[in-house]
């Protein structure tokens, strides 16, 4: 888990599920890996997501949306004093057809960050396919940060 306690991942686990709505709690994403160098999240196989007969072929768009939510808690995770964030700009590159029915693994990491910008990067796989990425993307953040980040109003006084 490199320099981030596992106190401090549960509470930025705890707020990145408290600010999930619609579409990202169908997902329910899990967090396996939390770390400054990047995170690592699981979403459980859902045939809602497919767009086939079959229920093999997930929708590109929960692809995207999946990357935009990940590259959020990295930017959580990587940058201190955040309060709100936006996406500038979101890219996705769709690498081949997304035909499994196992979870999908996102791994995604804030590779620049300025006083108002974060820039992220990842990949999305299936579970057991490490080495046939599915879809790799790259954004842009307009960062908000204010005397106290979202991340201290979710956890102040609390203790564990």
């Amino acid at each position: 888990m490199s320099d981030i306690t596992k106190k401090k991942m549960e509470q930025i686990a705890q707020m990145w599920n408290a600010r999930g709505k619609g579409l990202i709690t169908h997902m329910a994403l899990e967090i396996e890996e939390v770390a400054t160098e990047g995170v690592q999240v699981r979403m459980p196989f859902n045939p809602d997501f497919c767009v086939d007969v079959d229920q093999t072929l997930l929708h590109g768009g929960i692809l995207t949306a999946l990357l935009d939510s990940v590259f959020g808690l990295a930017n959580f995770v990587a940058i201190e004093g955040v309060s709100t964030m936006a996406t500038l700009d979101l890219r996705v590159d769709y690498l081949r057809p997304a035909r499994s029915r196992a979870d999908v693994i996102v791994r995604a990491h804030c590779f620049r960050k300025t006083r108002h910008i974060a820039f992220n990067s990842g990949g999305i796989w299936f579970d057991g396919h490490e080495d046939a990425e599915i879809a790799r993307g790259t954004a842009s953040f307009a960062l908000t940060r204010g005397d106290t980040s979202l991340f201290e109003v979710m956890t102040k006084g609390k203790t564990s």
